[in-house]
């Protein structure tokens, strides 16, 4: 199993269809406090940050490390992909895996966009560790992660209870290098 410390760091931007997923940058920091302060967006995850504290423990520069990525829309941060490895987690069956995350302003809601960047995202990881499988957990509750979950190609392994809430941990098979 590598390690996403492994991989070179930042890649080339992404470029999809409407899309670019890149590395943060210094202009991105007020969509990351937006991003990380807001109700609607963590309803399904323990709840937002305080904006005065965000404004205050934010870089100016917003961290870079293998994973994370900015989904830029026309030139603007409209959300954030995390592939991280799961060292410690919570269930036995994600320990190790390569862990997808991602957060959307809910002005980018409802447009595919959330589809299109994890789909863009996963590719990249197939090519930087072929053969790898990826986890990802969401409140089941969250019907449109469940959803988005489903597109993705990831199936259920379990549900559990956590966070005073049922979860749901899905597992999308490793990609066979290319031969």
């Amino acid at each position: 199993m590598s390690d996403l410390g492994s991989v070179a760091w930042p890649p080339v931007p992404i470029k999809t269809e409407r899309l670019v997923l890149r590395a943060p940058e210094a202009r991105d920091r007020a969509a990351f406090v937006e991003l990380l302060a807001s109700p609607e967006v963590h309803t399904y995850l323990g709840g937002a940050r305080p904006r005065a504290e965000l404004e205050r423990e934010l870089p100016q520069v917003p961290e870079r490390w293998p994973g994370s990525f900015v989904v830029d829309l026309d030139g603007a941060m409209i959300g954030q992909i995390l592939l991280r490895r799961a060292t410690e987690h919570r269930r036995p069956a994600a320990a190790g895996k390569a862990d997808l995350g991602y957060l959307f302003l809910p002005r980018a809601w409802g447009s595919g966009y959330a589809a299109e960047a994890c789909a863009a995202a996963l590719g990249w990881f197939d090519e930087a560790l072929p053969g790898e499988p990826v986890v990802l957990t969401t409140q089941s509750a969250n019907l449109g992660s469940m959803r988005l979950a489903a597109k993705l190609g990831f199936t259920e392994v379990e549900r559990f209870r956590a966070w005073d809430a049922e979860q749901w941990l899905g597992l999308r098979p490793s990609v066979a290098p290319p031969a």
